[in-house]
Formats: structure tokens, C-alpha cells, sequence
């Protein structure tokens, strides 16, 4: 695309930018420092739930229960321990009743009861050595981790005949909430160090590497501050802290590579600073603003899910998208005016190595380049046998299954996962593990027990309780075969709501909650998915101009996520590693996992593809040869991203030594992606099917070709004559019509076929020239 159909605001943000670069840094820091203060203590606003439909059955019969029946929906648990005794030694009784007592004092608990005090047989362990205290803790979460913080001390541990562990699901969220904090504080810790190191060794210069990690640092303090503002609006998950250090570190390290190595290779060719930056405001400054677009598309899918855990971290991924996006394209240009050449300073790769002269090569382009020429020489066999591997790698989620999250998601020694596990272990029926029926209008007691006993016929019921009935409105508790959310319970949550009774019921329970989950986000998932698919269609499209391009994209990316899913069900859920990694499998994944990864890899993969593409499209537009640009493309922009790919799993595995199950999954999944994606799908896969799709790659029909020509954006300046290269057909045939010039002194003149690359560009000094510096 020519320069005058460039758009005006790239011309005045160039000078925006140049003009007063001191004072765009001044502003930053200014606004840094308030988004500090702004997001401190985001961590003790958020939740750790958000799994749940809010407009489901279920969450709605989960209120009610909690607003008419308070004392009968214990989320507190204390796990009294006779030591080797009886529960019923009397001594044993006595302080059991002082604990129970204790509580019952105690600002914001209700519904306080006991085996001591009810005798319930759900509430004594099998063997008669533990027993339960039951209670009910008001508020919402911030005020129930307030109150177990308050109350905790004082009932934890050994109390003369007796030792208590605290449980049940509010000690569950508010540990998990803290082990969170605790995790990622020790992730940053890890991944800033490493990351810093492998900057250095990419760029060389420490100046250089220490750019990209203040663009991360702000982008992560601002969607901090975001994220706090949101908490005054609506709920936010406690997870999506992990995604705003991941993608806020990721994010900033790829758009700064990509714009400090184009600013080099300005710089090479003698360009003055000033210039230096608006060329590359104007060409990679371009592709990065369309990879932020593209990723934060994916994100954004994931606000059509009802599920807050969901909406979280698309609020946290678009705030820090925009704003490491934002921090590439005024506060690093603003830095580089300021630099100049002295980018390249403190180079401290010195005292790695002995003093001499830098091969001309030594950055690999030309081993990219010799790469790309072997992978097109042979382009079916490896388009076929790299998509055939991401398919078997991709094999096993065909068996997945899923479940809720619970205490499992914590490490095996926290405390509210032993007293859940003893409780699931040690304990008739699985308190609380059952269904709650909400019955709302006046009825009859026998028209209760009539359905009482309809419920109790039921194939998959164990037992049933009930009813509890206060003022028009009644409460069972039906106890299923099997596990608490295993298939049978599930199908049973479908077979007592088909009942039919003089009344209302709603059913709720972790099995309710789970179905409910799924038909939420079965519902929701095409919506999403073709979100995606559209918009990236379009972006891609305006970014190449060509319509099989971002058809070829959108498959790839989708392919080259296969692997990340496969190796999710393959290790997390049947448990393969399990050991090595340190958690316990639950046999099922969690509902919104897989949604939340595919949204975050594929944006990811997008911003990968994106930065080959437009290196590509701007070569093709310079020559009008379809293999050259193929071969110059992965050349240029190989190096780069495996880089900012190995960079970015760096911090993925960081995030994903977390004890907690769920953010672990998040962060090696994520880095398995990536890693995949750089060094499979854009190596191999992505040249090899463009070799085979040949010219017919950039066919577009001519209203669409109009269209992109008067609105479409590219990191290159199209020079007039290409843009009469392309004819509207379909195939991939290489007429000698088809030439820039119409076959009259056309580039291929005197060359070697392009359908066979010559190998010994890859070392011409005019490229090696400027990727010495990167």
C-alpha cells in the first residue's frame, strides 16, 4: 500500500511521539506511580470462585437456600481429631461443646452445629476418631476471609483431649486466594531474572533488554489498577493475576523485540534516530498494532460467557494487551529517540566470549533462511507429517471429561485439603457432597412427602433428608450413588428436575453447579468461536489483502493448539506426572479451562503469525516473488520469534509452578503452545503450506483487492507495480504474464527458479548487514 493511503494517525503519532520524548516518559512514570497506587492490594479484592452460571437453576437455588436457610449450608468445617479415642469419650464431648460454643460467638457465623450436638451419623467417622463441627460463615468472600482470619487462630490446633483443622469450601477459596499471592509473587521472582538474561543474550546490549521489561513491568502495574477499579463493579477472579504477569511480561517482550530489532536495522542502513523511529513506527509499529488487535479478540471472545471466572480474564488480557501495546508504540519509540545508537551499549555478551570480530551470520538468519528453502523444497512431506503429528499429539482429549474445581486444586499438605480429603475418605456419604431441592409454595406436609418418596425412587438415589421447612418454602438433601459429581449424580440432577410437584423446586449441588457450567458454555461456545473466527478473519485480511491467507491462519493456529489439549488430559487428568509436578488428579478437568486456553493460545499464535505475515506480505509487495518473500519472511523474523517464544514459555513455566492445579495447567499448557506454535507451526508447517498454495496464497477478488487497497494496512510500502500483479484467479500457477511488469524485465530474469530457492542468498550481505545488530 502506498504512503498517501497510509493512515493520517500514523504519521502524527510518529511526531507526537518524536517531538517532546522526555515529557511522553515523564507522563508515563507520573501515571505509573498513580496505577501503583491505584492497584495496591488488587490480590485481597478478588475472588476465588466465578465457576458457576449466575443466571443457572442452581446459583439461584444456592441463594435461596442461603437466604431462607442459613443453618443448613455450612461452607465451614472444623475437623475435631480424638487422637486415637473415641468421639464419644466424654472428655472428648465436653470440648467438642466448648468449641462448638466458642463459635457460636463469633461476629458473622451462623447456623453453628455438631455431631455432639445432633448426633447425625454423616457427621462421625467411620472409625469413631473424628467428627465434624458445622457452621455457616456470612458475607461475601472479602468478608468471609476477614472473618476466618479472625476466628482461625483461636479454634486451630490442640485443645486438651482434641486436635482441630479448619475446613470446608470458605477456608478452601480464601487458602487457595492465598496461595495464589504467595505463587505468583515467587513467579515473578523467577521469571524477571531469567527473562532478563535472555534478553541480554538476544539483544546483546543490556540497554536493549532492559526496554522490553519496563514495558512489561508498566504494562502489568496498569492492569493492576484496572483490575482494581473493576472490583468496586463487579467480581473478578483471583486467577486472572496470573494472566496479567504472563501475557503483561510476554506481550511487551515480543512487540519490543519486534521494534527495537526494526529500529536496529534502521539504524544500519544510516538512518538518523528521528527517522529511524518513524520508519519504524510506520512498518513494524503497524504489525504490532495489529497483533495487539488479534489477541485481544481472542480475550475479548471470553465476555460471552456468564461465568465471572471467564470475564476476569478477559478484563485483565485486554487491559494489559492494550496497555503493553500502548507502552510499545509511545514509551519505547519515546526511549529509542533518546538512545540513538547508544541502544547498543553495555554490551555484555563481551564477557562470555573472546575478543573477535562478530561472524557475519551469527544471529542464524541464514540458517532461517536455509531452513525455509529445505522445508518448500520438500513441502508435502512436511505438511503432512507435521500436521499428522499435532493431530496424535492432540489424540487424547477425545477422552476428556469434566468436573469442578475444588480442594484438590491445592497442594496435598494445605490444610482445608486434608480435612476435605479425610472427609471424603473417612466419612459415610460425603457431607455436602450431595443435591439440595429447593421447594418454594404453600404445600401440604404430605404433598412434601410424596415427593419426598418420588425423589427416593429414583435409580441413582442413595438416600434422602428432609423436608426442612420454614414459612411457604422447604428444603431436601438427596444423596446420590457413586461420586458427588460423577455421571450418575449428574443425571440425576436431569431426572429431579423432570419431577413434577403441586410446587416450584430448584435443584443446586456440585453436580447441578457442574451441568449447569456445561450447558452454559455449550451454549455460549459457537458464539465465541465464530467471534474469534470472523474478526481474525478480517484483520488478517486487511493486514495481507489476500482471502486464503487468513483462512491458512486461522486452520494453522487452531491446529497448533492440538498438542497444548492433548498433554492437558494426558497429564492432568488421568494423572500421568503427577508426581513429578506435584499435584493430585481429580480424573476430570475443570469447565472453563479449555475455554480460557484456547482463547489466550490462539491470541497468542495470532501475534506469532501476524509477525511473519507482514514480514512476508512486505517482501512480496517489494518483489512480487511469492517464494523469495516465503523464504525472506521466516529469514528475518525465525530468530526473532523463537526468541520472544522461549522468552515468553519462560515465564509460562514460572506461572505454572504454582501448587495450585488450575494455574499450573494455565501455565505449562500455555508454554507448550507457544513453543509449538514458534518452532513447529511457523518453522515447518506454515512455509510448506504456503510453498503448496504458491501464487494462488494472495488471490483476492478484485472488489475485495479494492477494498484493502483503500483501507488495508501493511508493514511495507507497496510499490505501484506490484499492486498490478495480482489477477483475480484461483490457482497457484506462475504465468509469465503474471510479472510485476507484465513479463518485461521481470525479477526472475536470469535467476534461479523460485520453485528451488537459492540456498546461498540466505548469507548476502545486504541482509546480514542489518541482522547482525539483532
Amino acid at each position: 500500500m502506498s504512503e498517501v493511503n497510509s493512515p493520517p494517525r500514523v504519521g502524527g503519532w510518529t511526531r507526537f511521539v518524536t517531538a517532546r520524548p522526555r515529557l511522553s516518559l515523564l507522563a508515563a512514570l507520573v501515571l505509573t506511580a498513580l496505577a501503583v497506587l491505584v492497584g495496591s492490594g488488587v490480590a485481597d479484592r478478588l475472588g476465588a470462585g466465578g465457576w458457576e452460571d449466575p443466571n443457572a437453576e442452581s446459583t439461584y437455588a444456592t441463594k435461596a437456600l442461603e437466604r431462607e436457610f442459613p443453618d443448613s449450608q455450612p461452607n465451614l468445617l472444623l475437623l475435631v481429631d480424638a487422637k486415637g479415642a473415641s468421639v464419644d469419650d466424654p472428655a472428648v464431648a465436653a470440648e467438642a461443646e466448648r468449641l462448638a460454643e466458642r463459635l457460636k460467638g463469633e461476629r458473622g457465623v451462623t447456623g453453628v452445629g455438631s455431631y455432639w450436638q445432633s448426633g447425625a451419623p454423616a457427621l462421625r467417622a467411620k472409625d469413631g476418631h473424628e467428627a465434624l463441627i458445622a457452621a455457616h460463615v456470612t458475607g461475601d468472600e472479602t468478608q468471609m476471609g476477614d472473618t476466618l482470619d479472625r476466628i482461625t487462630p483461636s479454634v486451630r490446633g490442640t485443645h486438651g483431649p482434641v486436635d482441630v483443622t479448619v475446613g470446608g469450601p470458605v477456608a478452601v477459596r480464601h487458602e487457595m486466594q492465598t496461595t495464589i499471592e504467595e505463587d505468583l509473587t515467587r513467579a515473578e521472582l523467577i521469571a524477571l531474572p531469567v527473562t532478563l538474561v535472555l534478553l541480554v543474550m538476544v539483544f546483546g546490549s543490556a540497554v536493549a533488554a532492559l526496554l522490553p521489561l519496563l514495558i512489561g513491568i508498566v504494562a502489568i502495574l496498569g492492569t493492576n489498577a484496572v483490575l482494581r477499579v473493576l472490583t468496586e463493579f463487579t467480581d473478578v477472579s483471583v486467577f486472572a493475576l496470573n494472566l496479567t504477569t504472563a501475557l503483561g511480561l510476554g506481550l511487551a517482550i515480543d512487540y519490543a523485540l519486534f521494534i527495537v530489532r526494526r529500529f536496529r536495522e534502521e539504524l544500519s542502513t544510516g538512518a538518523e534516530p528521528v527517522t529511524a523511529v518513524g520508519t519504524t513506527l510506520r512498518t513494524a509499529g503497524r504489525t504490532v498494532l495489529f497483533s495487539a488487535l488479534t489477541v485481544a479478540v481472542s480475550l475479548a471472545a471470553m465476555l460471552l460467557f456468564p461465568q465471572y471466572f471467564l470475564r476476569s480474564f478477559a478484563y485483565a488480557g485486554i487491559a494489559v494487551v492494550v496497555l503493553a501495546a500502548a507502552a510499545a508504540l509511545i514509551l519505547l519509540p519515546a526511549a529509542l529517540v533518546l538512545l540513538g545508537h547508544r541502544v547498543d551499549s553495555l554490551d555484555l555478551r563481551r564477557l562470555l566470549r573472546r575478543r573477535r570480530e562478530p561472524r557475519p551470520t551469527a544471529d542464524g538468519g541464514g540458517a532461517w533462511a536455509r531452513s525455509a528453502t529445505l522445508v518448500m523444497r520438500r513441502a508435502p512431506f512436511f505438511a503432512l507429517a507435521t500436521a499428522a503429528v499435532l493431530v496424535v499429539l492432540g489424540l487424547p482429549f477425545l477422552g476428556v471429561r469434566f468436573g469442578t474445581a475444588d480442594d484438590r486444586q491445592l497442594p496435598s499438605t494445605a490444610e482445608s485439603h486434608v480435612v476435605q480429603q479425610h472427609i471424603r475418605d473417612g466419612f459415610p456419604g460425603s457431607p455436602g457432597g450431595g443435591l439440595e431441592v429447593l421447594a418454594e409454595g404453600a404445600a401440604t406436609r404430605a404433598q412434601y412427602t410424596a415427593y419426598k418418596d418420588r425423589i427416593a425412587d429414583l435409580p441413582e438415589v442413595r438416600r434422602v433428608d428432609g423436608p426442612l421447612v420454614k414459612g411457604e418454602s422447604a428444603y431436601f438433601t438427596v444423596l446420590p450413588k457413586g461420586e458427588a459429581v460423577g455421571d450418575p449424580a449428574q443425571r440425576l440432577v436431569g431426572d429431579v428436575r423432570e419431577l413434577r410437584a403441586p410446587f416450584d423446586t430448584e435443584v443446586t449441588g456440585t453436580a447441578a453447579v457442574l451441568v449447569d457450567s456445561k450447558h452454559a458454555i455449550a451454549q455460549q461456545l459457537p458464539w465465541a468461536l465464530a467471534f474469534i473466527a470472523v474478526v481474525t478473519l478480517l484483520l488478517v485480511f486487511l493486514l495481507t489483502g489476500s482471502v486464503l491467507i487468513p483462512i491458512q491462519a486461522v486452520v494453522l493456529n487452531a491446529l497448533s493448539l492440538s498438542a497444548m489439549f492433548g498433554a492437558v488430559v494426558w497429564v492432568f487428568q488421568d494423572g500421568h506426572l503427577s508426581g513429578l509436578l506435584g499435584f493430585t488428579s481429580t480424573g476430570s478437568i475443570e469447565t472453563t479451562l479449555p475455554v480460557l486456553m484456547f482463547c489466550v493460545a490462539f491470541g497468542l499464535s495470532m501475534d506469532y503469525g501476524v509477525f511473519l505475515l507482514s514480514r512476508i506480505k512486505e517482501e512480496y509487495d517489494r518483489t512480487g516473488d511469492h517464494n523469495e518473500a516465503v523464504r525472506h519472511g521466516l529469514q528475518r523474523t525465525g530468530g526473532l520469534i523463537t526468541a520472544a517464544a522461549v522468552i515468553l514459555a519462560v515465564v509460562m513455566v514460572a506461572i505454572g509452578t504454582s501448587r495450585v492445579t488450575n494455574t499450573k495447567m494455565l501455565g505449562l499448557g500455555i508454554a507448550l503452545a507457544v513453543l509449538m506454535d514458534a518452532m513447529i507451526v511457523r518453522s515447518l508447517l506454515v512455509p510448506a503450506v504456503m510453498r503448496l498454495t504458491g501464487r494462488a496464497t494472495w488471490w483476492a477478488p478484485g472488489p475485495l483487492r479494492r477494498f484493502h487497497e483503500r483501507f488495508g494496512l501493511s508493514e511495507g510500502e507497496r510499490p505501484a507495480a506490484a499492486a498490478d500483479q495480482e489477477e483475480d484467479q484461483p490457482d497457484g500457477e506462475e504465468r509469465e504474464g503474471d510479472q510485476p511488469d507484465g513479463g518485461k524485465g521481470k525479477p526472475d530474469a536470469g535467476k534461479p527458479d523460485k520453485s528451488e530457492p537459492d540456498e546461498g542468498k540466505a548469507d548476502r550481505p545486504e541482509c546480514d548487514k542489518a541482522e547482525a545488530h539483532g
